[in-house]
């Protein structure tokens, strides 16, 4: 059931004077339900009972966590058909999509709750103390992961569920045993409140102390600066825009005690294309192109919206191609009247720049809020020129690059802002005829591929969710995949400690039986 009031940790409050509604985008009219926005008194309460839950929750098992993680999903998955109606009322996607986006973050959540229930990812490592060394005898030092604190996790517009109250973020944090307040996203507020009473349902159930989870509704930004500056708060996740991630990351950082912000920010996703792909097989990645550009109605941080390649006869064809595919696509409707109003607006600016022409772009009549699909083609020297152009297009918009040769795609690519992903379209043999491209794109990205589309993340251990700045604030770490929880953590070591006193990833007898590194040797032995 929709409220429309916040969540201070297990309880429902409206005390704020500040309401709003959500918006339907297919209907183009405001949903029923009157949102309360959060109130400084709620904000402070929800960071008050965060700290104080923990001071327990750290302490609590893997298999604790474990448990409530898995209830979690299944309360989730107990909402049913409300929450997809929410979710598709609240965005204009349609039910598929939902339903999939449902299925990937009850994913998350049992994939977080296996690997803390195993235990091995506090990463223990112990060198014993050798008290015959000389000149100075060696003490003995043991080190694991420890949670960082409360964390503040922003809500995702595009992804209401996978990258929201209960998405990666949340799911990776609470693994760590940090508390979680979700900023919750004013476009989709109701499915953040059904969401966010599962998680509450959770942790009743499983016995997780007060204040290890609150959702707070806002229609502006006033909450989430409150949060960020908050001296309580240890740190900060977001997925949105370059500006709106900047932001956070500059207000974090002008704090007495500076927290880090692991946001994930914008990218246009270089495309390479290389000449003999282009002449063998440009027609059939044209098609799947046109696929990828308008998927969602380009809605994903992932979206393709630069394509790279050398001039010739094959590129043009390609380009022809793409052009008359993604035409035959019919447009999809955008999340907000507010989204297709931003996409409309870069997309003109984007035109008006001197020497971007466009191929096509769907000349058709479509319903409101949905998006006219557009490519554009550009000179190489020309992009190399002008950084407008490197701008991300939130919508189903690519630019393709015409390159005078492969030295100059080379230096187009060194010289592009920081993205999550590459992918390189090429025969097998290309790669090492231009490995100065695959090397600079490398050193552009967060995740290369071959002969595929940047779009669709695979949650799994070995996916890199990040990039060099701005596609993410820290390019160390990913936001997808089990090692998104090294987010959330800090290395701590204790030095010549009492056996009885260690935390039981530490102890001589290796209680949890996890792999620990002992003395350079990954073992799961006891001391």
């Amino acid at each position: 059931m929709i409220t429309g009031k916040n969540y201070i940790g297990n309880q429902l409050s409206s005390n704020g004077d500040i309401t709003y509604r959500t918006f339907n985008p297919k209907l183009n009219i405001e949903n029923e339900h009157i949102f309360y926005e959060a109130s400084s008194k709620e904000i402070e309460k929800s960071v008050q009972m965060a700290t104080q839950a923990f001071e327990v929750y750290q302490k609590v098992s893997g298999q604790k966590k474990a448990a409530f993680l898995n209830t979690i999903a299944e309360e989730i998955l107990a909402l049913d058909t409300q929450l997809i109606e929410a979710y598709t009322s609240e965005t204009g996607l349609p039910e598929g999509r939902a339903i999939g986006e449902r299925g990937r973050t009850v994913g998350q959540l049992k994939t977080f709750a296996n690997l803390v229930e195993e235990g091995s990812w506090v990463e223990a490592t112990i060198d014993t103390a050798d008290p015959s060394r000389t000149p100075m005898p060696k003490p003995d030092i043991r080190k694991m992961s420890i949670p960082l604190g409360p964390v503040v996790v922003f809500g995702a517009s595009n992804f209401p569920l996978a990258y929201s109250t209960a998405g990666g973020d949340t799911a990776a944090a609470l693994a760590a045993g940090c508390p979680v307040i979700v900023k919750s996203h004013p476009m989709h507020a109701g499915t953040g409140e059904l969401i966010a009473s599962a998680i509450i349902t959770a942790a009743k159930k499983t016995g997780m102390p007060d204040g290890v989870f609150s959702n707070l509704n806002s229609s502006g930004i006033e909450v989430g600066t409150k949060l960020v500056q908050h001296s309580s708060v240890k740190a900060v996740g977001f997925t949105g825009s370059i500006r709106a991630g900047r932001a956070l990351l500059d207000l974090a950082g002008q704090r007495l005690e500076p927290i880090p912000v692991f946001a994930e920010m914008g990218s246009i996703n270089p495309v390479v294309i290389l000449p003999k792909a282009a002449q063998t097989k440009g027609e059939n990645l044209a098609k799947t192109y046109a696929q990828s550009i308008t998927l969602g109605a380009g809605q994903f941080c992932t979206n393709p919206g630069l394509i790279l390649g050398i001039k010739d006869e094959a590129l043009d064809n390609f380009v022809q191609t793409l052009s008359n595919e993604i035409t035959a696509i019919e447009p999809s409707c955008m999340l907000h009247p507010n989204i297709i109003g931003n996409y409309e607006k870069n997309k003109a600016n984007a035109l008006q720049q001197n020497g971007l022409t466009k191929t096509v772009e769907y000349a058709n009549n479509v319903a409101i809020n949905h998006a006219r699909q557009a490519v554009t083609a550009v000179e190489g020297k020309t992009f190399l020129s002008n950084s407008i152009l490197h701008q991300e297009v939130f919508g189903p918009f690519s630019i393709v690059v015409q390159c005078k040769d492969a030295d100059e795609l080379t230096l187009i690519i060194s010289n592009l802002e920081g993205q999550l992903t590459g992918t390189i379209l090429a025969e097998d043999d290309e790669l090492t005829a231009h490995k100065n491209i695959v090397d600079a794109l490398q050193n552009r990205v967060g995740r290369i591929i071959f002969n595929g589309v940047p779009t669709g993340v695979e949650v799994c251990a070995a996916m890199v969710h990040g990039g060099p700045y701005p596609a993410s604030t820290d390019s160390r770490f990913t936001a997808v995949g089990i090692d998104s929880i090294k987010r959330w953590v800090r290395p701590f070591s204790y030095q010549n400690w009492p056996n009885n006193l260690l935390p039981d990833e530490l102890k001589n007898e290796n209680l949890l039986t996890i792999s620990r590194q002992i003395n350079g040797k990954q073992t799961q032995n006891s001391i």
